[in-house]
């Protein structure tokens, strides 16, 4: 089954229904709009939190992101754009915004792209009705006109209706080969941030972060015997 996750307060994180023919059922609307149908299975990480989260070199990022969840962010701080190789944090970030959203009471959903991308673009309609929508890998639908059209009226969307979007991509969106210019100049808009991997003093950092959320104190001589 193909996934996706979402934070729809006050139930916290659960599974919608998998649009099928054997399905009939439709998801329950929310605030009484028109429901929407996603497909799923992946659930965000509990672990996926701003503060399980060590920033290293990406500490504008994270500052940005979480200033996203903030109450009083106006569209200009509305859509932020993470790109990087993988593993620089690009999907925790996505999924912290989610659980910030839910513990404020607000509904967002989290979408892998790659991951859905078989379920079509109909997964894109009527997503203005969440506060956050969060994208990962972008990179899974560029290039395809149908899924490009369908992510330029999401934007406009989103922005008309006052919501939040978060990205996250493997390239910048200069070298995304977006073939749809209004598209291009949609995602070159957005606050942008490159996402680093860690150094090997922050990866040491890192591990003893995540050692002492789960009460142990973690001593450099073992970290650095750990991470060799």
């Amino acid at each position: 089954m193909r996934s996706v996750a979402l934070c729809d307060p006050p139930h916290g994180y659960k599974l919608c229904a998998l649009y099928t023919e054997a399905l009939d059922g439709l998801h329950e609307p929310l605030v009484s709009m028109k429901p929407i149908q996603l497909p799923l299975s992946v659930r965000l990480r509990d672990d996926a939190t701003f503060v399980n989260y060590y920033p290293g070199a990406n500490a504008a990022a994270l500052g940005y992101v979480e200033r996203l969840c903030e109450a009083d962010a106006g569209w200009t701080e509305s859509l932020i754009y993470l790109w990087g190789k993988d593993g620089v944090g690009r999907t925790h970030l996505l999924q912290a915004a989610c659980l910030r959203f839910e513990q404020l009471g607000e509904p967002a959903v989290y979408l892998p792209l790659a991951e859905v991308i078989d379920e079509g673009i109909e997964l894109f309609d009527h997503l203005e009705q969440y506060e956050l929508v969060c994208l990962d890998d972008l990179q899974a639908i560029v290039g395809k006109p149908e899924w490009e059209e369908a992510l330029f009226h999401l934007f406009n969307r989103l922005r008309d209706s006052g919501r939040r979007l978060l990205i996250a991509a493997s390239k910048s969106p200069r070298e995304l080969p977006v073939k749809l210019p209004d598209l291009k100049s949609r995602l070159t808009m957005a606050l942008v941030f490159q996402m680093r991997g860690l150094s090997d003093e922050d990866k040491l950092r890192a591990l003893q972060l995540r050692a002492s959320r789960r009460g142990l104190h973690l001593t450099d001589d073992v970290g650095h015997f750990i991470l060799t």
